[in-house]
């Protein structure tokens, strides 16, 4: 659910404001070597499951409740749940995919630098993927289902299709039904669930897909082309998202306060990733591609926050975009790409 080497782009992952200050290799955690104890395995663990971008994840299902119209529940919450798991199954098998690359432009990477072995790492994605159904399945059958697709796709992308013309579409599929995720899940038995979270999907689909074309170039620099495409797709995701035309009967019926917490959550999405993205058309060099994709990974947060707020819950999107700040910090630790 991440760009290619990053969740979500469940972007997540992708997860983000402002330009991403530790995503070059000189500037991410690394020991050099296999670890000497239990907190080098650790931080070992946390790069290879990139847990910076973890807080770009709740937003998905939080946006789908919203869209909906139903309050976070139970079932919210078992969404939130499965959604972690199969993220953080899909870090772990995008470096068990990847190991042989890395190994070569990436070799700070916890399994080619012998951190984290493969069988590992591969064991810990098929956990984390049965762990993320067990939770969907208490959730009911539409959950299940959507959960089941979510992780075929995140299987699918990791061993297949990243490395193909399909892959930002398939990273980009997987956020959205994250999304879809959440509001099957917080609407249990309701036909027009998924009806009601499709353009939201659709938003948070074209984010990633962009970032994830980006990232593409993350090791190599050069594109001009993806930046500038994926700063066309961010302004037009803020015109869209800040335009006050509520979608739900919760938005018409909320009072025109809730023009601010959208417009502000659309405002901070557009700082969050507009000029990374300038500046990596204008000078695409590996660390400025590389910045644009860390920030496009946080700037899942307020856009989260922002569909959540036009879906008619101000409260619940400004709570989210305060889950920011504490990605940015926690990336300056360990690297969301």
């Amino acid at each position: 659910m991440t760009p290619h080497r990053s969740p979500a782009v469940h972007p997540t992952p992708g997860a983000t404001g402002g330009p991403h200050t530790g995503s070059t290799p000189a500037d991410r955690p690394h020991t050099g070597g296999p670890p000497t104890g239990p907190p080098g395995r650790l931080v070992a663990w946390a790069e290879l499951l990139r847990v910076s971008a973890l807080f770009t994840v709740p937003g998905d299902a939080l946006a789908g409740a919203a869209a909906t119209g139903a309050r976070p529940g139970r079932r919210t919450l078992l969404a939130i749940a499965t959604s972690l798991c199969l993220y953080e199954a899909g870090m772990a098998l995008n470096d068990w995919s990847d190991r042989d690359e890395d190994a070569v432009d990436r070799p700070h990477r916890p399994i080619p630098s012998g951190r984290v072995t493969p069988a590992a790492a591969l064991t810990a994605a098929g956990a984390l993927t049965a762990a993320g159904l067990a939770l969907a399945a208490r959730a009911g059958r539409a959950p299940f289902t959507v959960a089941t697709t979510l992780a075929a796709t995140v299987w699918a992308y990791d061993l297949r299709l990243k490395h193909t013309t399909a892959g930002p579409a398939a990273m980009a599929s997987a956020r959205a039904l994250d999304l879809l995720l959440g509001a099957v899940a917080s609407r249990p038995g309701s036909t027009h669930a998924l009806r009601a979270a499709l353009p939201y999907a659709g938003l948070l689909a074209a984010h990633t897909y962009a970032v994830t074309t980006v990232s593409r170039h993350e090791t190599r620099g050069g594109s001009t082309t993806s930046p500038l495409a994926a700063l066309a797709t961010a302004l037009t995701i803020t015109a869209t998202t800040v335009r006050h035309t509520p979608h739900t009967a919760a938005a018409r019926d909320r009072p025109p306060t809730v023009r601010l917490p959208v417009a502000l959550t659309g405002l901070v999405y557009a700082r969050t990733t507009l000029a990374p993205l300038l500046h990596a058309a204008l000078n695409p060099s590996p660390p400025l591609t590389q910045r644009a994709v860390g920030a496009g990974i946080r700037a899942m947060i307020p856009l989260q926050a922002a569909l959540t707020a036009r879906a008619g819950a101000p409260a619940t999107g400004l709570a989210l975009l305060g889950l920011a700040p504490l990605a940015r910090r926690l990336a300056r630790k360990v690297s969301p790409t």
